[in-house]
């Protein structure tokens, strides 16, 4: 696919970007330039999207390091143009390829189609950029087999607040395998091709990257407008704070804390993010029982939202005791968990779990008692193998490792203990999904060259708009006052009266809102909303 994007997108090499601090620029002699030209139809389906590469250095503090690229795609204004509006989708590690082939109409809309929307697969992301993808393993097949016995592969097994003797036991035994495993993992991915550039792979240097682009697109002392979703807040966050005179217009939607990052170790970052989780829950076993079976296939007529609640916990419990008794069984319930945390993400999906995902899960814990153990162990391979064919890239863990603290010595133990801990006193559905990025840092080899890690509360050039829902499961409304009082006059918070991760499902007034700030600035309310923190 890379040497067919060469050859069908680019008319010409771009050259590179030299070394640059917080309050330097690309000059006119210094600066890439864009080719821009047809996307290759198996990355980027719409049309009206055209792509390019833009070489970057690997440090811009260190020339000598060498120089790379990124893939970056752009959806032209189709009005009077205000410049560029750059697009990152979070993750870490999604592309913003993709998003922008999904997403960008959208964005043209809500900034009126005063911009070029342009979105880039990131360092660490994608098999065009360079550095792309990150590979630690050669096929499925050595992927399954190195986490084979794991729970990177079984997810773990754990009923009500995790407070039955066996799960603990069962799960504290796979702490000295899951240490070695973990430690073994980051020394394969730095034999790897990709290992090379791992410090090279951060936020802070993608915060550069998209001024470099800024620098060529708009001028270099131009402001630099940005969206940012979930983990995109941090780009946003560090963004808006390394170069504070650089703000135009900024919108950080589903905050994620970057003062947590800064100071803490990631494995408690989870949990802490999951404080409303168990709230959005609520919302959706209400919204079932409110729907009747007409709407919702986890309920009889007449229950109330107790009672869903005691469905999905009652096949939880025999998805548990099935796997405790055979462990080759087809679903768990840490597939089903993980199933249900996906949905909770956005309400659009929940009557697609509630008539879909619940039937199809009742229906594979039910027949266990009549399968043979051979088909499950045949059933359970299977299953587990599509887990994991879209797990052999770990872009995602070396953003989020390379920009947290340096490796504080923390054991595999205590992880497993602080979930424990965790599943107790908050989300006691989703504190034990499992595998999850952020555990993996206080075991990863190597950290960015560069990582920001404050003041987060500079004087901006412009006011940023945070975004937040009322009930958000993975970036909870919190997280965006904190942000938002950091900023303090530089930022206004607006909370949508909602459920779900990022106003991605935004009531008409919101769409005003964030209309109105890209098109002039201002920033008005409306019946619903709120603003400010409290």
């Amino acid at each position: 696919m890379l040497s067919y994007l060469l050859a069908a997108i680019l008319a010409g090499r771009v050259i590179g970007a030299s070394s640059l601090n917080d309050s330097q620029t690309l000059g006119a002699e210094t600066r890439p330039a864009f080719e821009w030209g047809p996307c290759d139809p198996t990355v980027v389906e719409d049309p009206s999207i055209s792509c390019s590469f833009f070489d970057i250095p690997l440090d811009y503090h260190n020339k000598s390091a060498g120089t790379g690229h990124i893939a970056v795609a752009r959806l032209n204004a189709t009005t009077e143009r205000f410049g560029t509006l750059f697009l990152n989708p979070g993750g870490p590690g999604e592309s913003g390829l993709a998003a922008l082939d999904s997403l960008g109409s959208t964005a043209s809309s809500l900034s009126g189609g005063h911009y070029d929307i342009v979105s880039w697969d990131p360092r660490g992301v994608g098999p065009l950029t360079i550095p792309g993808d990150i590979q630690c393993f050669k096929s499925v097949e050595e992927y399954n087999t190195f986490w084979n016995g794991t729970i990177e592969l079984t997810g773990i097994e754990m009923t009500g607040n995790f407070t039955n003797p066996h799960d603990i036991k069962a799960l504290l035994s796979q702490a000295p395998i899951m240490q070695k495993k973990y430690e073994e993992l980051g020394e394969r991915c730095l034999q790897q091709p990709s290992g090379r550039y791992l410090e090279y792979v951060g936020t802070a240097a993608t915060v550069r990257d998209m001024v470099a682009m800024a620098d060529v697109l708009d001028g270099p002392t131009a402001p630099i407008n940005f969206a940012g979703l979930s983990y995109g807040t941090i780009l946003g966050a560090w963004f808006i704070n390394m170069f504070p005179e650089r703000v135009g217009r900024v919108i950080l939607d589903g905050v994620v804390d970057p003062t947590f990052l800064a100071i803490e170790e990631t494995t408690t970052f989870f949990p802490k993010q999951l404080v409303d989780a168990d709230k959005v829950y609520d919302a959706l076993v209400t919204a079932c029982a409110l729907s009747g079976p007409e709407g919702c296939a986890a309920t009889t007529q007449g229950r109330t939202p107790a009672d869903v609640d005691a469905n999905f916990q009652a096949l939880l419990q025999r998805a548990h005791d099935a796997a405790r008794k055979n462990s080759s069984v087809a679903v768990t319930s840490a597939d089903i968990r993980r199933q249900l945390f996906a949905a909770i993400y956005s309400p659009s999906e929940w009557a697609t779990f509630v008539n879909v995902s619940y039937p199809e899960a009742v229906a594979a814990v039910d027949a266990e008692s009549s399968v043979s153990a051979g088909a499950r162990a045949t059933t359970r391979r299977s299953h587990r193998k599509r887990q994991t064919n879209d797990s052999k890239t770990y872009g995602g863990p070396a953003i989020a490792c390379g920009d947290s603290i340096d490796r504080r010595g923390t054991k595999m133990i205590s992880v497993l203990k602080g979930i424990i801990s965790a599943s107790r006193t908050g989300s006691h559905l989703f504190t034990s999904v499992w595998p999850n990025l952020f555990n993996y840092c206080p075991f990863w080899p190597v950290r960015a060259v560069e990582r920001y890690q404050g003041p987060f509360n500079n004087k901006l050039a412009n006011k940023v708009l945070v975004l937040s829902n009322t009930y958000d499961p993975v970036t909870p409304l919190a997280d965006a006052r904190a942000l938002a009082n950091l900023l303090g006059d530089s930022g206004t918070l607006v909370v949508l009266d909602g459920f779900g991760h990022t106003t991605r499902e935004p009531s008409q007034c919101l769409l005003k809102i964030v209309l109105a700030y890209f098109t002039t600035g201002a920033v008005c309310f409306c019946r619903g909303l709120a603003s400010g923190p409290p």
